[in-house]
């Protein structure tokens, strides 16, 4: 499965865990638009200063 596929049909699960795990994150931190994962990394690991690698296993490793 594409990760692409996986964060459109889990996005709402996932956001969930994030903001559960990294309390400062609102919810326009979390706006997924499909195809735009890498500017979604790029805002969480600003945010939460965790490394991209670390946020992958979060999000692609369900």
């Amino acid at each position: 499965m594409s990760t692409n596929l996986k964060l459109k049909g889990n996005w709402n699960e996932l956001k969930g865990k994030l903001k559960a795990k990294y309390g400062e994150l609102t919810d326009d931190d979390l706006v997924y638009t499909e195809g735009q994962e890498d500017q979604l990394l790029g805002k969480l690991q600003k945010k939460t200063g965790e490394t991209k690698e670390n946020l992958e296993k979060i999000l692609f490793s369900e």
